[in-house]
């Protein structure tokens, strides 16, 4: 019976890690898109940049590293038996992935009331490459933000897995799994936040 158990946890392993690898070369066709036109238009793409503020940009990166570790330790939490510890390690990750979209929110309604979203007229009226660098920053940042709004929810499930017993210090691979999937979302960032907001500083 262990054996079979062991079997199941290597499959959901390598599942997840597959799934991984799916999301990582979207990403990564946004940053080769990225660089492409960076080479093209390096000198819009850096007037662009300046328009972000690196503040919450900083502050959302520190908000998702710290996320990362309270994941990390729930982990740890769960398989030395200490459930209440891995509930609250859990939920301020929640709590982060709440404040990061927070950040988000107030970040894009400040660019949104300068007029500088997908096909405004303020937009439109700017150079061609300053142009192609808040499409791709608004289509990079939006696609990210949705993967943090479906972590926090993943986590939320488990969570209450944890509770009800159907994840222990025994079986633990889907918190581990669920884990494996932040960490991707905060690895995400980590390219994105010195692409946008410091390299073209």
């Amino acid at each position: 019976m262990s054996g079979h158990v062991h079997k199941d946890y290597i499959g959901a392993k390598f599942g997840m890690w597959l799934f991984l690898f799916t999301e990582v070369l979207l990403f990564g066709g946004l940053f080769i898109l990225y660089a492409v036109y960076l080479s093209r238009y390096p000198q819009e793409f850096i007037s662009a940049g300046a328009q972000l503020d690196v503040r919450f940009g900083g502050g959302n990166t520190l908000v998702l590293l710290t996320s990362s570790l309270f994941v990390a330790i729930s982990i740890t939490a769960l398989r030395r038996g200490s459930t209440k510890l891995c509930l609250g390690l859990l939920g301020g990750t929640i709590a982060c992935a709440a404040l990061f979209m927070i950040n988000k929110f107030f970040e894009w309604s400040a660019k949104f009331s300068h007029g500088i979203y997908p096909g405004s007229e303020h937009l439109l009226e700017m150079p061609p490459g300053e142009i192609v660098f808040f499409n791709i920053y608004y289509v990079t940042t939006g696609l990210h933000g949705i993967h943090v709004i479906i972590g926090a929810l993943i986590l939320a499930w488990t969570m209450v897995l944890i509770m009800t017993g159907r994840v222990n210090a025994n079986d633990w691979v889907i918190l581990e799994n669920a884990g494996l999937y932040w960490h991707l979302v905060d690895l995400i960032w980590i390219f994105v936040f010195p692409l946008y907001y410091l390299i073209l500083h």
